[in-house]
């Protein structure tokens, strides 16, 4: 009998952060990429090399990654508004939930999200886009505690309800979280 062992070593860090963002960048754009990876990685190499200059100092900084981690987020929105405002039948919003101290309040969430259910629905299909919604209520600088956990989950499920309930039936919303 032969026994093989395998010892597994851990992906380094930047291998992961680079696969993370080829499926982020995979599922973003798999209207226009049809989830081949290979055109994923080109729009995710195209907006890497925008951001090169933040990358270099990211590379000298470790701690910056979350820095870079937004600017390619931020990068990434503003490729796919670019790319919908083209589309004249596919409406397009973007929150940003970190632009404002109570922007991810509930209050401040409804307010964002039914301007932007109000936008679309002169479109049968759209997109809403919800970026930073975690860094808002779980800031990196601050502990993760159950209640800011518990508070991001019901953000999630509040912003998904609202959507559901004020979207027609016969009209197609995809939700996106980043």
């Amino acid at each position: 009998m032969i026994v093989a062992a395998i010892t597994l070593s851990p992906m380094p860090a930047s291998s992961r952060d680079d696969l993370r963002r080829l499926h982020f960048i995979d599922s973003l754009f798999a209207h226009l990429t049809g989830h081949d990876l290979y055109l994923a990685h080109q729009i995710k190499e195209a907006i890497a090399f925008s951001l090169a200059d933040l990358e270099r100092r990211t590379q000298s900084n470790p701690e910056s990654v979350q820095t870079y981690d937004q600017a390619f987020n931020a990068a990434a929105a503003d490729l796919l508004a670019k790319l919908f405002s083209h589309l004249p039948r596919h409406g397009f919003y973007h929150w940003d939930a970190s632009l404002g101290l109570a922007a991810a309040t509930p209050l401040f969430t409804r307010a964002e999200v039914m301007q932007g259910l109000k936008h679309l629905a002169a479109f049968r299909e759209s997109t809403l886009l919800v970026t930073n919604l975690r860094p808002a209520l779980i800031p990196a600088t601050r502990r993760s505690s159950q209640r800011r956990r518990n508070d991001y989950q019901e953000a999630l499920a509040f912003i998904h309800d609202l959507a559901v309930a004020r979207t027609r039936k016969n009209h197609s919303l995809q939700l996106l979280f980043l």
